[in-house]
């Protein structure tokens, strides 16, 4: 459970660092993660994942790349937190397609992935958004596990 509270404090640190380093101070969607499938999985993992994203859209590189911080229960059942920056393909008011990046923080739990720095596992996949649903296919996510798909809903903010 503390690793829990720590994911969202460092979650929220980064999500008031990005808003006091730009003009808009307040996040575009708001994303709640659902949970996960592990597909080919040899093990036992958690799929019920909740988890809270804020995304600034078109904050980085030029207006290119989306910003997305939150913090989540991690399939190992502890807390965990990311930041991720996406590159849209297709976007329109309906859907879009994207790619993107992200390092998330695994206390405890970073020697369960082949390619980690300690507790950070780098992560990168394709994430797609149909109105309210989003899924994020992740090849690998972990050692005995083929891919990592996930699944939320996301909310603009007017």
């Amino acid at each position: 459970m503390k690793a829990i509270w720590r994911a969202g404090a460092l979650a929220a640190l980064l999500a008031g660092w990005v808003g006091a380093s730009e003009t808009r101070a307040g996040p575009d969607r708001i994303n709640i993660l659902l949970g996960s499938e592990h597909l080919g999985a040899t093990r036992d993992f958690e799929e019920f994942n909740p988890g809270l994203f804020l995304t600034w859209t078109n904050l980085m590189w030029k207006n290119r790349l989306d910003l997305t911080v939150g913090a989540f229960r991690n399939s190992y059942g502890d807390g965990s937190a990311a930041v991720s920056a996406a590159y849209p393909l297709i976007r329109t008011e309906a859907w879009g397609l994207e790619l993107f990046g992200a390092l998330a923080w695994y206390p405890g739990n970073g020697d369960q992935f082949g390619h980690s720095i300690g507790d950070m596992v780098p992560i990168a996949g394709v994430q797609a958004r149909f109105h309210y649903l989003y899924m994020q296919a992740i090849p690998a996510g972990g050692d005995g596990v083929d891919a990592t798909l996930t699944l939320g809903l996301t909310f603009p903010v007017k």
